[in-house]
C-alpha cells in the first residue's frame, strides 16, 4: 500500500515538473523571459506589480531593504528600509548589477511569475517525495535506492532553478536557456526511473529484442539533439524580433543553416520511430508506449510545419516544444520497459 502511495506522488510530482516546462515553453513563446528581472523575487516582491507607476520613485513613500524601482532606464536596490521625502536621496539605493536590463511590461511579468509558481510547486513536490522515500524505506523496508533517487530528483529541480536565475542574470543567453531545458528534461527522466524503481513487481510482459532496445536509445539520443537545434533556431527568431523585425512571416524568410539541419534531422528521427514501431508490431514486442512516440512526432512535425508555412499561429511554438518533452519522458519509459532483466 506504501508503494504505491509513493508511485502515485511520484507521478503527481511528473505531472508537475511538466507543467513547469509548459510554462517555460509559454514565457519563450511570449518573450517573457525577462519579465521578472531580479531572482527569486520580481521587481523586488514576491508578488510582482502590475503597473509600472508601483516601480517608480515617490516622494513619502515607505520602502523597505531589497524593493526595486526604475529610475533613469535602471534597476536600483533599496539598501535598507525607509521613508523618503521630497528629493530622491541616491544614498539609499544600489544600482543593480546583475544586468542591464530594466524593462517593465505586466504581461511578461506575470507569465514569468506564474513560470516560477508553477516551479515553486514542484520544488514543493519534490521536496515531499524525497520525506515520502525516507518513510517509506525506514518503516516500510522499500528499496533504498528510492532515497537516493528522490533526493537526485530534488537536486536536479534545484539545480535547474539555480539555472533559471542564470537564465535571467545573463539575458537570456542562448546556451544557457538551452541547459536550462535539457536539465528540465533530466528531471524528468530521474523521476520516470524512479517511478520505475518503486513498482515492486517487475514481472514483465514484454519481450526483449536487442535491436529494438538499442534503437530505442538511437531514438532517445537523436531527440536530444533535435530539441537541442530547436533551441538555436528559437533564439534565431528571438534575434529577428530584437533587430525589430515584427512580421512573423518574415521571421524565417532568410533563416541560418541551423534551421535547415533541424528541419531534416526531423526526418530521421521519423523513420527511426517507424523502425520501432513497425519492428514492435512485427516481433509482438507488446510496447503500447511506442504507438504514443510515433503519434506525438507526427503532432511535433505538424506543428513546425504549421509554424514554417502558416507563420507560427498562436500556441503552436509552445505545443512544439511540450510535445518535444512529452515524447523524451515516453522514450525513455520505453528503454526501461525494454531492456534485459
Amino acid at each position: 500500500m506504501e508503494s504505491k502511495s509513493f508511485i502515485r506522488w511520484a507521478k503527481i510530482t511528473l505531472v508537475l515538473v511538466y507543467l513547469v516546462i509548459i510554462a517555460g515553453a509559454t514565457v519563450r513563446m511570449t518573450g517573457s523571459g525577462m519579465g521578472c528581472p531580479d531572482w527569486p523575487k520580481c521587481f523586488g516582491y514576491y508578488i510582482p506589480p502590475t503597473q509600472v507607476e508601483e516601480l517608480l520613485w515617490k516622494p513619502n513613500h515607505a520602502y523597505n531593504k531589497g524593493q526595486v524601482i526604475i529610475n533613469s532606464n535602471k534597476l536600483w536596490v533599496a539598501n535598507s528600509d525607509f521613508t523618503t521625502n521630497d528629493v530622491y536621496n541616491p544614498s539609499h539605493w544600489n544600482e543593480y548589477t546583475k544586468h542591464d536590463y530594466a524593462v517593465f511590461n505586466p504581461y511578461h511579468t506575470w507569465v514569468e511569475y506564474i513560470n516560477r509558481l508553477f516551479g515553486a510547486l514542484a520544488g514543493l513536490a519534490c521536496l515531499v517525495l524525497f520525506i515520502h522515500s525516507i518513510i517509506s524505506v525506514a518503516f516500510f523496508k522499500a528499496n533504498y535506492k528510492l532515497i537516493i533517487w528522490s533526493a537526485i530528483v530534488l537536486f536536479l529541480l534545484g539545480f535547474n532553478a539555480w539555472l533559471g536565475a542564470t537564465v535571467v542574470y545573463s539575458v537570456l543567453n542562448p546556451i544557457k536557456i538551452t541547459t536550462h531545458m535539457i536539465a528540465a528534461l533530466l528531471n524528468v527522466a530521474a523521476l520516470i526511473y524512479l517511478i520505475y524503481l518503486a513498482k515492486n513487481n517487475h514481472t514483465k510482459s514484454l519481450k526483449y529484442d536487442r535491436t529494438f532496445y538499442v534503437f530505442t536509445w538511437v531514438a532517445l539520443l537523436f531527440s536530444l539533439i533535435q530539441i537541442g537545434l530547436g533551441t538555436q533556431v528559437r533564439q534565431f527568431i528571438d534575434d529577428q524580433t530584437r533587430s525589430g523585425i515584427t512580421d512573423v512571416s518574415l521571421w524565417l524568410q532568410n533563416p541560418d543553416l541551423t534551421f535547415y539541419i533541424h528541419r531534416t534531422f526531423s526526418l530521421a528521427i521519423f523513420f527511426v520511430n517507424l523502425y520501432l514501431f513497425l519492428r514492435n508490431k512485427r516481433l509482438n514486442l507488446g510496447n503500447k508506449k511506442v504507438n504514443w512516440v510515433l503519434l506525438l512526432l507526427i503532432l511535433e512535425i505538424l506543428t513546425g510545419v504549421l509554424m514554417y508555412y502558416i507563420h507560427f499561429p498562436f500556441g503552436t511554438q509552445a505545443a512544439h516544444l511540450v510535445l518535444a518533452a512529452v515524447m523524451f519522458g515516453l522514450q525513455f519509459a520505453i528503454i526501461l520497459e525494454s531492456k534485459k532483466n
